[in-house]
C-alpha cells in the first residue's frame, strides 16, 4: 500500500521504512553528534521522536560502535518505562533511530526551570519505584545502562518516568565483569572508577545519586575537578542530607537512598540479582501500600502532571531555521559502497533496519504456530549475546555535567486511543513521614 511522494513517486509502506515514512516536526533535542526531532508517520498518523546521528561526525568520534551497540540492544527491549525503539534505518549520511515520544520533558529541565523547587518526597518515591521497575527488566536481560542521570529519564504527558539514551550500555556476563569506564562522571560508581569488575551494580548506584539530586537539589558527592569528583566518589563520605535531610525526605526515603549509594557493591541495596532484588526493593518500607501491578500498567495517577508545553528548549528549532546549512530531508539512496571507509562500510552492514510492527506480527505467528504444536511448551526469550568488542570501548563523554544524546519520546501507539483510562491515586507517604506542609509545590505544574 502506498502514498503518493515527490511528485508521483509513491512510498512503499509495505517495505523497508525510510525518512519518506514521515513528516518532519520541530527539532526538540541536540546532542554530542545528532539530533531528536518530532515526527508523524504518514500513514498512520503515530508520533514519535526522531532521534538521528551524522554518519561522518561519528566516525571522527570513534562512536560508531556504540551506535550499533545501542541499535542492537533495543530490538531486545521493551518496557513501559523505557523510551522503546520503534524504527531503525539508514541513508547515506544519518543513522536513524524512530522512539517513543516523551511530551514531557526530562527531569534535567524541570529542575533547571525551577531550581528553588526540588521535587516532593511523593515525587521521587514514584519514580524510583518506575525506574526501578525498568532496571530490573533490564538486568533480567544482563544489560547495565550506565549512564543514569536526570537528563536521561523522561517524562510522558501525563508524568510517568522513562529511561532512555543507551548510548553507552552493554550486555553483561555474571562470569565475565565489564571493566570500561563508562558513563557520567558524577554518576558513575566506585567500583566503576576503580576498575575491579562490575555487572549490574553501577546502575543502582547512579540512580541513587539521581534520585538525591532531584530530591534536594544537589548531589551527593561533588569536586572541583574530574579528579577532585572520583576521588571524593571513592571515598564514599556520608553524603550531608544524609546527615539532616532538613525535612525534605522521610527517615524511610533516606533508608533507600542510602541503600542504593552503598559504596561496597555487595552490600548495596539490589545488590541480588534478577526477581530477588526487586523483591528487596518492593519490602523496603518507603514503597508501603504502593500497588507495583497498577504502577507497571500505568493505571496509577502520577503525583506531577508536566503542564504540557514548553518543556523543550525552543534554542534548539531556532537554530535549524537559521543556522542549519544542510537541513534534514529525505533522499534516496546511492549506496557506492566501494567507495565507502572501513567504519562507513561497518555502519551499513550492521545499522539493520527495524520495524516494530513486522516483529510484532512475525513474534505473534510463531508463538502461535509453537503453542498449537506444544500447548504446554514455555517460550522464553532467547539468551542475549555479549558485545565483546563494545567493551572495550571508554566512552568520551564522561565529564562532570555534559548534556548527551537524549532522544524525547513519548510511547504513541497506533492502537492508542485518546479516551481516559481510570487511573488509581498514589497511596501516601507510611504512616508517620508525610511530607512537611511547607514542603515546596511540585515543578512543571502551572
Amino acid at each position: 500500500m502506498g502514498a503518493v511522494c515527490c511528485g508521483s513517486q509513491p512510498i512503499d509502506f509495505d517495505g523497508e521504512v525510510t525518512l519518506f515514512h514521515f513528516k518532519l516536526l520541530k527539532v526538540v533535542g541536540k546532542g554530542a553528534f545528532g539530533k531528536v526531532r518530532m515526527v508523524e508517520h504518514k500513514q498512520t498518523r503515530a508520533s514519535y521522536a526522531l532521534k538521528y546521528i551524522n554518519k561522518m561526525r561519528a566516525v571522527r568520534m570513534k562512536a560508531v560502535g556504540n551506535i550499533i551497540q545501542e541499535r542492537r540492544l533495543l530490538e531486545k527491549i521493551d518496557h513501559p518505562f523505557v523510551v522503546n525503539l520503534r524504527y531503525a534505518f539508514q541513508d547515506d549520511e544519518n543513522c536513524f533511530f524512530v522512539l517513543d515520544l516523551m511530551l514531557g520533558g526530562d527531569l534535567r529541565f524541570h529542575m533547571q526551570r525551577d531550581s528553588e523547587s526540588p521535587f516532593r518526597e511523593e515525587t521521587v518515591r514514584f519514580y524510583a519505584a518506575q525506574l526501578s521497575s525498568a532496571l530490573i527488566y533490564l538486568h533480567q536481560h544482563r544489560i547495565i545502562h550506565r549512564d543514569i542521570k536526570p537528563d536521561n529519564i523522561l517524562l510522558d504527558a501525563e508524568g510517568h518516568a522513562h529511561l532512555t539514551d543507551f548510548n553507552v550500555a552493554s550486555h553483561y556476563s555474571v562470569t565475565k565483569p565489564l571493566t570500561s569506564v563508562a558513563g557520567s562522571m558524577a554518576y558513575i560508581a566506585p567500583e566503576v572508577i576503580s576498575r575491579q569488575g562490575y555487572t549490574f551494580t553501577p546502575d543502582w548506584w547512579s540512580l541513587g545519586v539521581t534520585l538525591y539530586e532531584v530530591l534536594f537539589g544537589i548531589r551527593p558527592y561533588n569536586g572541583r575537578n574530574g579528579q577532585e569528583l572520583m576521588a571524593n566518589i571513592e571515598k564514599g563520605d556520608l553524603p550531608e542530607f544524609f546527615r539532616d535531610p532538613k525535612g525534605k525526605c522521610s527517615p524511610m526515603g533516606i533508608d533507600v537512598l542510602r541503600g542504593l549509594v552503598e559504596k561496597n557493591k555487595d552490600a548495596r541495596l539490589c545488590c541480588t540479582d534478577g526477581i530477588a532484588g526487586l523483591s528487596e526493593i518492593k519490602s523496603m518500607a518507603w514503597f508501603n501500600g504502593l500497588d507495583w501491578k497498577l504502577l507497571e500498567e500505568k493505571k496509577m495517577s502520577p503525583p506531577m502532571r508536566p503542564d504540557g508545553k514548553g518543556n523543550f528548549d525552543p534554542a534548539h528549532e531556532l537554530e535549524e531555521i537559521l543556522l542549519e546549512d544542510n537541513p534534514l530531508r529525505a533522499k534516496r539512496r546511492t549506496k557506492e559502497f566501494d567507495t565507502m571507509s572501513p567504519e562507513m562500510k561497518r555502519m551499513e552492514e550492521q545499522f539493520l533496519p527495524y520495524n516494530f510492527r513486522q516483529t510484532v506480527a512475525e513474534h505473534s505467528q510463531s508463538s502461535s504456530s509453537e503453542i498449537t504444536a506444544a500447548p504446554q511448551r514455555s517460550i522464553t526469550p532467547g539468551t542475549p549475546v555479549i558485545d565483546r568488542g563494545f567493551e572495550s570501548m571508554i566512552d568520551h563523554k564522561s565529564i562532570i555535567n555534559q548534556r548527551i544524546d537524549t532522544p524525547l519520546g513519548r510511547r504513541l501507539d497506533d492502537n492508542d486511543s485518546e479516551e481516559s483510562h481510570q487511573m488509581s491515586p498514589l497511596p501516601p507517604l507510611p504512616t508517620g513521614t508525610s511530607a512537611p506542609a511547607d514542603a515546596p509545590p511540585s515543578v512543571g505544574v502551572s
